[in-house]
Formats: structure tokens, sequence, C-alpha cells
């Protein structure tokens, strides 16, 4: 049993897998299992482990929020939508006052 990394050329996401090794009896060679276990986080470096459908642990989804992000996503949403309601608002008042 070993572990290997592996990095996805495509996405740049480097993968840890733990490999078995076992005996191919029709082929008559040794032959490797991999179980995908995590991932490496780019920028600590640590392995962050899945349940191996590339979906994290719950250990993993335990991880605070970032309220910062979540609160500057609300207030470009809140933004957005006070100016739908402003021109919404704006068309109603010209609709009424054509008729």
């Amino acid at each position: 049993m070993g572990i290997i990394k592996q990095l996805d050329k495509r996405t740049g996401i480097t993968y840890v897998y733990e490999s078995k090794a076992y005996w191919d009896k029709e082929k008559q060679q040794s032959r490797a299992k991999r179980t995908l276990i995590g991932k490496i986080d780019p920028e600590t470096g640590e392995m962050i482990p899945t349940d191996g459908r590339h979906r994290k642990t719950e250990a993993a989804q335990e991880k605070e929020p970032d309220y910062k992000k979540l609160y500057e996503k609300l207030q470009k949403k809140y933004v957005a939508q006070e100016i739908v309601i402003k021109s919404l608002k704006e068309e109603i008042k010209q609709l009424k006052a054509g008729q």
C-alpha cells in the first residue's frame, strides 16, 4: 500500500490516491488498484480529504464560512434588486400616464 500524488494538467489540481498492489492471475502480472482519498490545497499544501466522489467529507465541510465574502455577495444582490425595483416603478408610472 502506498500514497500517490498525481497532477491533473487540465485543472492544475493535484489528487492524492491510495494504491494497493494485487496479482492478476489472468495476465500473470502485478496490478495496482487506486482509490481517491483527497486533493492537495494549492495555498496551504495540505491534503483535503474526499469520499472519492469529489465531495468533501464532513470534517472538511465544517470549515467556518467567509462572512465577508458572503456579505459582499448579498450587498451586490441587494443593489441589483433595488435597481430592478426602481426601473419597474418608473415603467409602471409611464404605463399609468399613457392610459
